[in-house]
């Protein structure tokens, strides 16, 4: 993008103006700090007499709706016949309403765009079309009562775990403070198998994830999630504890 617009003689200013972003904001997108949007390369392509060259780039931009470092696991989930997954601090993004994933998205550092926000969300909600699909996926979740405490977790995101668990291919508890082991406290795993019978262990962090079929790291991601949901209170029991948390709401 910046070769066409010095070829042009565009300066960076005229970029950010007529495509309603800042100068600085440009810049970090030609620098590859920032992915462009699709807003910025067609106001490119025309400022710049592309004719069509940069323009032809959204279609690869518009393949990257997740963060790089999950894109692995997004791949994997796609084909998964079984998904088991424990979270400690955010409900995991299958359960999550539109407007508890844009609350999380739009408030992330560095900030994004208000394009790329708007893709980020309707890619997780996407996602959950693996609910209906078929065959079945079985799907297991596990949910650490902090992530149920987050000031983000309104009414209608309680509702969503309410409602979910009622598909016979989802089940859903939550671990209390009061019974979580040390195990439980080493952040969110997720564990899925596809329907060639490999199986996957994804671990996620701040600022590195990691996506394994080591069989050493399969297998201690499934004691540790074994233990975790053995501790967790029954499905039942989960369903009555959101419920109280509603009541209080």
């Amino acid at each position: 993008m910046k070769r066409w617009r010095t070829k042009a003689n565009v300066t960076r200013e005229e970029l950010a103006a007529a495509s309603n972003y800042s100068p600085d904001t440009i810049k970090s997108m030609e620098q590859g700090v920032r992915m462009p949007t699709p807003r910025v390369l067609d106001v490119a392509d025309e400022l710049c007499r592309a004719e069509g060259m940069l323009s032809a780039a959204k279609e690869y931009l518009q393949r990257e709706r997740f963060p790089a470092r999950a894109l692995d696991f997004m791949e994997r989930e796609k084909e998964a016949t079984s998904v088991w997954s424990y979270e400690t601090a955010l409900i995991p993004g299958l359960l999550q309403t539109k407007a508890y994933a844009r609350a999380l998205i739009e408030n992330r550092l560095p900030p994004l765009d208000e394009e790329t926000v708007d893709e980020r969300v309707a890619a997780r909600m996407e996602r959950q079309v693996i609910f209906t699909r078929r065959p079945p996926v079985a799907l297991h979740f596990v949910i650490y009562e902090a992530a149920l405490r987050s000031p983000q977790v309104n009414a209608e995101q309680l509702h969503r775990l309410l409602e979910v668990p009622c598909l016979r291919n989802v089940i859903l508890q939550v671990l209390p403070f009061e019974r979580a082991i040390s195990d439980a406290l080493m952040g969110p795993m997720v564990l899925l198998e596809t329907c060639d019978h490999e199986r996957f262990a994804f671990t996620e962090g701040p600022f590195a994830s990691e996506l394994s079929s080591d069989l050493e790291v399969v297998s201690r991601v499934t004691q540790r999630l074994s233990m975790i949901r053995a501790q967790a209170l029954s499905p039942a029991e989960s369903a009555r504890f959101i419920e109280g948390m509603v009541d209080q709401s």
